[in-house]
């Protein structure tokens, strides 16, 4: 029986995935049939190189690559290496996130406290990361004449919005509306753009922040109908999907995966 989310040889790039989300993302897609291998990508190169060696292990094949996706030349460099070492990358996920490599010590402040600095911790890794790494490897894509897929992990405080979390929000949204545009400039290519929006999910990061407070967790988890923090899995099997072949069809959308935190419209 064919496999209908065969990946047809295409290499990808996910970027952050040296834990969490990213992680299992890099390990669903090397693990795929017809993987081509994984460029797995984090600012801390351990941390990537752990992951890529999980996938060697289990029989893939990956890279890991270093790199701070807000630094437009770097991505550049990065991409260039990767696939002189894989291939040209057929998928991209923009996965990097959360205040980037290097956050401000003032995001805890009211954003109309702090000023542009600040708030580049934000919009340098989910906007300007996603427009690095897109425009990196899109020649690579068209050079391929194959068909290509982009997916960017955004959040539903982009879609519900997020008191506090005004330039986290603001980025994410633009990162949508970013992959919008790219899947009608791309579509005639055979390449589709789309996004998914995420809620809570079991990450390091809130995994830390909520330790030892249940009562927290309970009363965030009343937001949601499926009461559970979201898992990397639930992530990351939707992110193959878009990545396979079962979804050649669509483009320019967003996908909530939110144990129903809020709903699509």
């Amino acid at each position: 029986m064919t496999d209908i989310l065969d990946l047809s040889g295409r290499v990808a790039l996910v970027t952050g995935a040296g834990q969490g989300v990213g992680r299992q993302i890099a390990l669903h897609l090397g693990g795929a049939t017809g993987s081509g291998g994984v460029v797995v990508n984090d600012y801390v190169l351990d941390r990537a190189e752990a992951v890529a060696e999980e996938i060697r292990a289990a029989g893939g094949k990956a890279v890991a690559a270093q790199c701070d996706v807000s630094n437009h030349e770097a991505v550049k460099a990065m991409v260039a290496k990767a696939s002189a070492d894989l291939g040209p990358i057929g998928i991209l996920v923009n996965n990097a996130g959360n205040a980037g490599a290097t956050p401000s010590a003032e995001l805890g402040k009211p954003f109309w406290e702090t000023g542009p600095d600040v708030w580049q911790s934000f919009i340098g890794v989910n906007l300007y990361g996603v427009m690095n790494c897109t425009a990196a490897v899109i020649p690579g894509m068209l050079q391929r004449q194959a068909p290509g897929r982009i997916v960017t992990i955004i959040s539903d405080a982009s879609r519900w919005g997020d008191a506090g979390l005004e330039i986290y929000a603001g980025a994410k949204a633009g990162a949508a509306g970013f992959m919008r545009s790219c899947a009608r400039s791309l579509g005639r290519y055979g390449i589709t753009a789309n996004s998914v929006a995420i809620a809570l999910t079991a990450t390091p990061a809130v995994e830390r922040t909520l330790k030892g407070d249940p009562e927290r967790l309970k009363r965030t988890l009343e937001k949601y109908i499926i009461r559970r923090p979201g898992q990397p899995d639930d992530v990351a099997n939707m992110v193959l999907f878009l990545a396979s072949d079962a979804s050649s069809w669509i483009t320019g959308q967003v996908y909530p995966v939110n144990g129903g935190f809020s709903f699509a419209l």
